[in-house]
């Protein structure tokens, strides 16, 4: 019976992907903010004046930093409120923000909620729905978008929290940057087992593996994971010094895993976003980022990592549920939400 849900669960992750409106062609690199601010105001033109007032706020107001991404109690305007035209215009405003891989990553991690809703027995099935729900997503804009001025727009829910700033046009801040997923795997048998963070886990680990001794003992810091991310859900990211072994000390083989696994992270933002991103790390130097490990090595045992350059700081946290429930984002150093860090 377990494994007919688990395969249920699977199909219905599998498939939600269809389901959903297809991405449209990614703009070029210097329309980004441009077509952001166009689909922003082609969503809003699609609700009533309630759902507009429920989904938009002054650009100063304090909810724009009040990011998270457990299963609590939002503000916004939900995507289960929505039907037809407007819903349609409500993911092709979340398009616009990301990347083809990273629209499909979004979609599957919302998609695990109709996982947790078939796996979870707790309560009526309608406080299990309200609590599990694929399209208990809310999106929210801050400001008016405009070709002139600064505005800003978030989409969270649970296990994602994305979070932009444009300012005349141009995107000028996409953090935080988070993504979740419980379960992080569902294993329904041979060729039907589905990890949507996968990469993000495995790229890491191997670095790790791939360590000799005298790297391990720099790199993996402790074998007591800590039981979510270091930062949390708080403004601006904890910028101390950068801890555990550099790429400038790494191997070949380990400095290409390190490589794919920073593209896994930057490849989830429209082009322009990936380009400028990597333009920053280019610029600061690839031998100055840091990567360090806590807790388990293997598979489905606590394990934890960061990895942090001059400009941007990772985070990746897999400890709840025996291993089986991720927690990740990409933050700025330099400041998210388009406010400029505090220097220490």
């Amino acid at each position: 019976m377990y494994a007919k849900r688990i395969l249920l669960a699977t199909i219905v992750v599998s498939s939600s992907v269809a389901l959903l409106i297809a991405r449209s062609q990614e703009p070029p690199k210097s329309e980004t903010g441009t077509a952001m601010t166009q689909a922003a105001n082609a969503f809003l033109e699609t609700l009533t004046d309630a759902q507009r007032k429920q989904a938009t706020f002054a650009y100063n107001d304090k909810e724009r930093l009040n990011w998270h991404y457990i299963p609590r109690p939002r503000k916004g305007l939900p995507l289960r409120d929505l039907e037809g035209k407007a819903l349609k215009s409500a993911e092709a405003f979340i398009a616009s923000g990301l990347s083809e891989s990273g629209y499909d990553q979004t979609v599957r991690v919302m998609s695990l909620e109709e996982v947790l809703f078939i796996l979870e027995t707790k309560g009526t099935r309608e406080e299990r729905r309200e609590r599990r729900h694929p399209k208990k997503y809310y999106l929210s804009v801050f400001g008016t978008p405009a070709s002139t001025g600064t505005w800003g727009w978030r989409v969270e829910g649970h296990h994602i929290s994305l979070n932009y700033v444009v300012q005349d046009g141009k995107i000028v801040s996409t953090t935080p940057e988070f993504f979740g997923a419980n379960p992080g795997t569902i294993d329904a048998g041979i060729g039907r087992t589905l990890r949507v963070l996968a990469p993000e886990e495995d790229l890491a680990r191997q670095i790790l593996k791939l360590c000799s001794p005298e790297q391990e003992s720099i790199a993996w810091l402790s074998k007591e994971a800590p039981n979510d991310l270091r930062g949390a859900n708080v403004t601006q990211a904890d910028a101390t010094a950068p801890v555990g072994l550099p790429v400038s000390k790494m191997s070949g083989a380990q400095k290409k895993l390190m490589a794919e696994l920073l593209s896994e992270y930057l490849q989830n933002m429209p082009a322009s976003v990936e380009k400028e991103r990597r333009a920053d790390l280019d610029k600061a130097g690839l031998e100055n980022v840091y990567f360090a490990w806590w807790g388990d090595a293997e598979q489905h045992k606590r394990h934890y990592y960061r990895v942090q350059g001059p400009t941007f700081l990772i985070e990746y946290n897999n400890t709840q549920n025996d291993a089986n429930h991720v927690h990740s984002y990409w933050r700025n150093l330099a400041g998210d939400f388009n406010i400029p860090a505090k220097k220490k």
